[in-house]
């Protein structure tokens, strides 16, 4: 009965964590880059776009395909980078559980 109370205590102690991770990764903030950093995205660790900054020299009609270009390339950077924050953060959280091989949290 001792070891369902721990478990029980454990759980709830794990949820707060995941509470908390999930309003800081809203706070948290990466940036990608393109372009020898002509462009640059700003997501936040859960991946919405915060901001997106264009060097005045793409700014040029005939540009228009290399930038749309580089908007995917920086934006794909940022979420790259966020994935693996998330992924770092979370060992912490689930540290000393028993989670099966191949599991993600948050599910």
């Amino acid at each position: 009965m001792r070891d369902m109370f721990g478990l029980m205590k454990q759980a709830q102690a794990m949820q707060e964590k995941m509470q908390e991770m999930q309003a800081e990764m809203e706070r948290i903030e990466v940036e990608g880059q393109a372009g020898g950093g002509m462009v640059r995205v700003t997501l936040t660790a859960k991946g919405q776009m915060k901001g997106l900054s264009i060097d005045d020299q793409l700014l040029k009609v005939d540009e228009k395909v290399i930038l749309e270009d580089l908007i995917v390339v920086a934006h794909e950077d940022a979420r790259k980078k966020a994935e693996r924050l998330v992924e770092e953060k979370m060992k912490g959280v689930t540290a000393g559980l028993a989670l099966p091989p191949g599991m993600k949290l948050p599910f």
